[in-house]
């Protein structure tokens, strides 16, 4: 680095466009660090973002914050309407990843001759964060998911029909925030125009989109998730195909399965059949008694399905089973949006 001392007045605005960026950089990265603390409670990230605070911190030089005092900013305060539009944290996410991003790529520039190793370090910070907000936000799809698993009780399998846009939309309406869509006859083509149609009604009304087994329409449509059975892809395959920022379900009637389920990281679990089906004809029953001895231990969602309806909720509640998957329910209900309204009250009320 040049001499410090130097007064001439080209390197004293020079510094002061690099103390300026030095601020904004780490008050931006303290937004993120904060974020992954409180919001995501991921450590990882926070140790991630405080180091980048700390070195920039330590480059901080004290030549840099002396400038304040030699050259008046004529536009402090300057704000953009813009930025009263972050309703979000994820619209707080990027605003503040891109005001790191420009701020270090300032001091890049401006520290270039003076001081070239901040320049240097502003570099690779700032390509960091490209990866990192992507991160962030991946992560914060995923909470607002395992928020939306843990707090419904209601989930919700389609079944083939001719107007199922209308039933999902109407039980979307109803209130309903978990959809699995499962696929039958059609091209590939077909399964995913109607994956990514009913992907936009499910975010219409702020639900999760649950793919069945095909991770690839789910990647395509950006479903939420996808859901996996026994015969399907195994968990940890499916999980280095979608990466960190989808849930993944798992169909499990047995205390192995259940357990490789949890130690691979499966999302939440489906189990059953409850009841004998007709969408499950070849599977025998396993009953209240048994599912209640394989969940008594679970930490994470589970849903009891296979032959449930809203004449058997309440006998369900009774016996501790109080979160439900359902398909022909609904999906052939005269009215799915009354019906719908009518077994989330049901499941909402307390025994």
């Amino acid at each position: 680095m040049q001499n410090s001392n130097s007064t001439n007045f080209e390197d004293l605005r020079i510094y002061q466009i690099i103390d300026a960026n030095l601020d904004r950089a780490r008050e931006g990265l303290r937004v993120l660090e904060d974020w992954a603390r409180f919001g995501l409670g991921e450590n990882d990230f926070v140790a991630k973002i405080k180091n980048y605070r700390h070195i920039l911190g330590k480059n901080h030089l004290k030549v840099y914050k002396q400038t304040r005092n030699h050259i008046e900013d004529q536009f402090k305060g300057l704000t953009h309407q813009e930025q009263i539009k972050r309703a979000t944290p994820e619209q707080i996410i990027s605003s503040n990843s891109g005001r790191v991003q420009e701020a270090l790529r300032v001091i890049e520039e401006f520290s270039r001759v003076h001081n070239h190793e901040l320049s240097k370090i502003a570099s690779e910070i700032r390509y960091e964060i490209y990866t990192l907000e992507i991160d962030l936000l991946n992560f914060s799809n995923r909470k607002k998911s395992e928020e939306i698993l843990k707090e419904n009780h209601l989930y919700v399998i389609t079944d083939q029909k001719e107007n199922l846009l209308e039933v999902i939309e109407e039980i979307l309406i109803a209130g309903v925030k978990i959809i699995q869509h499962r696929f039958k006859t059609g091209s590939d083509k077909d399964h995913l125009q109607e994956a990514i149609q009913i992907k936009n009604l499910c975010k219409r009304y702020n639900s999760l989109l649950i793919i069945n087994d095909r991770v690839d329409i789910a990647l395509a449509s950006n479903a939420d998730g996808i859901h996996l059975g026994q015969d399907d892809l195994n968990l940890k395959t499916a999980r280095k195909l979608l990466g960190y920022s989808k849930i993944i379900g798992i169909s499990a009637n047995n205390e192995i399965d259940i357990t490789n389920a949890i130690q691979q990281g499966c999302d939440y679990i489906g189990i059953g059949p409850v009841f004998e089906t007709a969408t499950k004809k070849n599977k025998k029953p396993i009953g209240i008694e048994k599912i209640k001895i394989l969940t008594k231990d679970l930490n994470i969602p589970w849903f009891a399905i296979g032959g449930i309806c809203a004449n058997n909720i309440s006998y369900l509640k009774s016996h501790g089973l109080k979160k439900v998957a359902l398909v022909s329910q609904l999906m052939n209900s005269e009215d799915p949006k009354e019906d719908a309204i009518m077994i989330l009250k049901e499941l909402s009320h307390e025994n």
